[in-house]
């Protein structure tokens, strides 16, 4: 199953998230990088924002999360 981790800088005090999904993927697009499933777009985060995006497809045991990330799973 796809999943990302985004972690946004420490400055900004945003939480971590982790999204993943079977139909999920990502784009960059206009300086956006845009989350999508079967659905259509689903999460899109601004280039300026600062945010990494990584790639994390190991399955995590349920409720385990690192960094106070929070899961958005479909």
């Amino acid at each position: 199953m796809p999943a990302y981790l985004v972690i946004h800088p420490r400055d900004q005090r945003r939480d971590d998230l982790r999204l993943s999904g079977d139909d999920l993927t990502l784009r960059f697009e206009a300086g956006w990088a845009i989350f999508t499933d079967s659905q259509g777009d689903c999460l899109a985060i601004p280039c300026g924002q600062g945010a990494s995006i990584q790639r994390d497809d190991e399955p995590l045991p349920e409720g385990e999360l690192t960094g106070g990330a929070q899961a958005l799973n479909k």
